[in-house]
């Protein structure tokens, strides 16, 4: 059974019923209704509030039938304490503005990700509403890819993950970046393509750059390794570029994977071969069928896709 309300409880609703405002008050209500584009806001006091369309958002996406629902419970901020008929006008749009930027602040902390959509092209970037803060992206920040002036209008429009790099309510400056997110889901991806790699796998690839320390070659989808300058032939070598050239194609054995990092050897198959050569010269020690024979380079590279 519920408890019966005592003179003290009439009394503060009394006098909560009663309270007055003042411009810049921040105030809490449920919305009553929604009629020729004003919204009306229930208070719980003897006053209604009230919000014009001017005073519900800045940002472009917003849309009042679609954004705002009759029995959601909303903050707004004074702007009138009567507008003659004896409402409170409010504004949804600064009491938006003030809480927005507490929480992006939080969500530059958190790393937090948003979904938001890309509103306008300007010169450098673009323009997105986060929390209907406006937000600028540099062209330089929304992608790994290159994006050339004649490319950027075809992003207006379009839904994007950001992450903010920099917020200052002082300033009014939203900075926003997808490119760190590409970056992490590229970093992931090639780290599982790293962990397909097996210790002995023989294969070919593509030598990508030389350094005095040794070559890096590609070996595929994107993963490539290094070939220590000790680990190109069974000779000494003053620099790679005596045995390698860059676009060369070589076959190389992984022989170590270490955080991340593969390391090669060409050196290691002059040694396979020999050894082969000197199995030849000896005959076969047991026969293999035509399919058992095939599985050798497939099994060596499963896992592993060649360009």
């Amino acid at each position: 059974m519920a408890e019966k309300e005592t003179m003290a409880d009439f009394e503060a609703e009394i006098n909560a019923s009663l309270k007055r405002y003042s411009e810049g008050d921040m105030v809490k209500g449920v919305i009553a209704g929604i009629e020729n584009y004003v919204v009306y806001v229930d208070l719980g006091t003897y006053m209604q509030g009230i919000i014009l369309p001017t005073e519900l958002s800045d940002d472009p996406s917003f849309n009042m039938m679609d954004d705002l629902k009759i029995g959601d419970e909303i903050n707004a901020i004074v702007v009138n304490t009567d507008d003659g008929n004896g409402n409170l006008v409010l504004s949804l749009k600064k009491a938006n503005s003030i809480l927005a930027w507490e929480s992006l602040v939080e969500g530059k902390n958190n790393e937090t990700v948003y979904n938001v959509k890309i509103s306008q092209s300007v010169n450098g970037g673009w323009i997105a509403y986060v929390n209907g803060i406006r937000g600028f992206i540099p062209v330089s920040r929304l992608s790994m890819r290159r994006i050339e002036d004649a490319d950027k209008e075809s992003y207006v429009g379009k839904k994007v993950d950001v992450i903010i790099i920099d917020v200052n309510e002082e300033k009014n400056s939203l900075v926003l970046s997808g490119r760190e997110l590409e970056e992490k889901i590229a970093i992931k991806e090639h780290e599982e393509k790293v962990r397909a790699v097996k210790v002995g796998t023989i294969t070919k690839g593509t030598v990508e750059s030389i350094m005095p320390y040794g070559c890096f070659v590609n070996i595929g989808d994107g993963v490539s390794g290094l070939v220590h300058i000790s680990q190109i032939a069974h000779k000494r070598l003053k620099t790679p570029s005596e045995v390698v050239k860059p676009g060369q194609e070589v076959d190389v054995k992984v022989i170590d994977i270490k955080d991340g990092k593969i390391s090669l050897s060409m050196k290691a198959l002059v040694d396979v071969m020999e050894k082969n050569e000197t199995d030849e010269e000896e005959g076969p020690s047991e026969y293999l069928s035509g399919e058992e024979a095939s599985t050798g380079m497939a099994s060596l590279l499963a896992g592993i896709k060649i360009d």
